[in-house]
């Protein structure tokens, strides 16, 4: 199949960021392309950066809408610009990496996030297999944000998976 047939068919059903990378440099090609639904066209010979530049560029303009500025669930508010948090009206104090585990978290509200997506986002690819650590910073976040820490009203433990930021209507 043509890359045009390629594209045409990858528009039928989704909306994935698509780049084109051709020897046929015409103008006639770049704008069927781009009319089919290409997000956009690198003809050949192309350096390896345009290309990753190119992709970048792609992704963001297919990654949807921005995070929210405030986060609230319940009476937990996260807010982004001013980097504090708040519960019941009364502010939190949190350490720079449990703020992060925590908007990494509320940002999956509902969501199973698994114990290596944690360590990923929060402490980078180089964490990923230290649980143990995670665990660490879970149980401290609670004491802060959990009204009773026997009962976890916000972070739930996923057994064997991950955890889970609970909205106010989960059950």
């Amino acid at each position: 199949m043509s890359g045009l047939e390629v594209c045409r068919e990858i528009r039928s059903w989704g909306h994935l960021p698509i780049i084109v990378l051709s020897a046929k440099g015409a103008e006639d090609d770049k704008v069927d392309a781009l009319d089919l639904g290409a997000n956009d066209y690198l003809t050949k010979p192309f350096g390896m950066e345009e290309l990753l530049a190119r992709v970048r560029v792609a992704l963001r303009l297919t990654a949807g809408p921005p995070p929210p500025a405030i986060i609230q669930i319940g009476d937990l508010v996260l807010d982004q610009p001013r980097h504090q948090v708040a519960r019941a009206g009364e502010p939190v104090h949190l350490t720079p990496t449990e703020y992060e585990l925590l908007r990494y978290l509320m940002l999956n509200a509902g969501k199973v996030v698994t114990h290596r997506a944690l360590l990923q986002a929060v402490w980078g690819e180089a964490w990923a297999e230290a649980s143990p650590t995670l665990r660490v910073f879970v149980a401290q976040l609670r004491r802060k944000i959990e009204p009773d820490r026997a009962r976890p009203l916000y972070i739930r433990t996923e057994s064997g998976i991950g955890y889970r930021f609970k909205l106010p209507d989960d059950s």
